[in-house]
């Protein structure tokens, strides 16, 4: 079996499946804990991938290789194949979850965009460029403090602003503007660092501000439906289906999405979180096109994000798990806190005393602004309501381009 230009052993085939499985089960019971009503969710999953990727994987280059000595195992050893497996394993994460999001929050996303635009674009905006500003003093900081190459630091706390908002359209740039292929495994190193903290920080964010300001969550979802109100289900049952419970047009949005997504615009492009987001938002508002239904039912949405989610976070956490041992520095991962912490804490009483946004809206919108994916998955079970989804899906393509845009030119800055 000839999989990215290597043989591949039936043990390696079967450790590798094995993993997926055994991240889960041992990730989703580390979730359940719960601590003063704070659990990590699915974002167990995550630090079980960190760890597993920590022990049993090693970066080579920009290839991940299994750390054991099995000679049957050895055999990924030359080829592309770990990190071509779990990147495959992020991405199709990746699609379920944002398509499904999509769909979701599509019949509300337009009324509360219409109402809330100006406060969305005006966070979107703030998260990032105090992101850059935090980045930024780090800079300085650590150019007069420890003496290190203006150049090289200038890439590593770029790499670092990267991994604080979990942004790899940030990350692509970056690596994109620098002048070597050292500086671009610099700007790496910093991405995987600040991951970890990207992650954890704003999943943790979103559920204890609620227990902080001592929220009604009942009362918060009303205000979150006076804001965004669920528009009225347009199928009547007796619109033409593809199949019964909505693959076939799951899959053509996301098609259609990865494809929009991957339109360059100079180094810009939406990505294939931002196409599959918006192509499917299109399609969950107008639920139907003639007498064919466009959406897939609840039950498969619902399905499809907690998989997508999981399997995003796994992909993710396997190779963040190897590179964060291999090149983590203290120094370097307070930066990467203070990238994280900063922008959200200052967009949140933004938002909170200057936009009035309600509480659900607020941290939606800071899910947006840092670009985080899996702290979005954790606000719908923490809200209750997949409607937080809008907000999220508002402010998201105001930072990708706002976080694109402000590393390039720190980057160019610190030339």
């Amino acid at each position: 079996m000839v999989l990215f230009g290597g043989l591949l052993s039936i043990k390696a085939i079967v450790f590798l499946t094995f993993s997926v499985f055994a991240i889960a089960a041992v990730g989703y019971l580390l979730g359940r804990i719960t601590i003063n009503g704070v659990s990590l969710g699915t974002a167990g999953v995550f630090i079980i991938a960190l760890l597993f990727g920590a022990f049993f994987y090693t970066p080579l280059g920009n290839q991940l290789v299994v750390s054991m000595t099995s000679e049957d195992l050895q055999t990924v050893l030359h080829t592309s194949y770990v990190s071509g497996a779990l990147k495959i394993v992020e991405n199709i994460g990746l699609v379920l979850f944002v398509t499904s999001v999509g769909f979701i929050a599509g019949p509300s996303f337009f009324g509360d965009l219409k109402k809330n635009f100006k406060s969305y674009i005006l966070l979107g905006l703030l998260i990032i460029v105090v992101g850059g500003i935090a980045c930024a003093a780090c800079s300085v900081f650590d150019i007069r403090v420890f003496g290190r190459s203006k150049e090289e630091v200038g890439a590593m706390l770029v790499g670092l602003l990267s991994g604080s908002l979990t942004s790899t359209p940030a990350f692509s740039a970056a690596k994109a503007t620098v002048t070597s292929e050292e500086l671009e495994a610099i700007v790496a190193v910093g991405h995987g660092i600040a991951y970890l903290f990207g992650v954890i920080g704003v999943v943790l964010f979103v559920q204890l501000v609620p227990k902080f300001v001592k929220a009604d969550m009942d009362a918060e979802r009303s205000k979150l439906s006076e804001s965004a109100p669920e528009a009225p289900c347009k199928l009547t049952g007796k619109e033409m289906e593809l199949d019964p419970f909505g693959f076939g047009i799951f899959s053509i949005v996301a098609i259609l999405g990865i494809f929009i997504g991957s339109i360059k615009v100079g180094n810009f492009s939406l990505t294939t979180t931002g196409g599959c987001l918006i192509l499917a938002l299109v399609f969950g508002h107008f639920q139907k096109f003639g007498n064919i239904s466009v959406t897939p039912h609840e039950s498969t949405l619902k399905v499809f994000r907690e998989l997508g989610l999981m399997f995003f976070l796994m992909g993710a956490g396997v190779a963040g798990g190897a590179s964060f041992v291999k090149y983590f520095e203290w120094v370097y991962f307070i930066y990467g806190i203070i990238m994280t912490l900063v922008p959200m804490i200052a967009g949140f009483f933004f938002a909170k005393f200057v936009l009035k946004l309600n509480l659900l809206n607020n941290l939606g919108s800071i899910c947006g602004g840092m670009t985080s994916t899996p702290a979005l998955g954790t606000l719908i079970s923490t809200a209750g309501t997949e409607k937080v989804a809008g907000a999220y899906a508002s402010t998201y393509p105001i930072a990708l381009v706002a976080v694109v845009v402000v590393s390039q030119v720190l980057i160019i800055i610190f030339r």
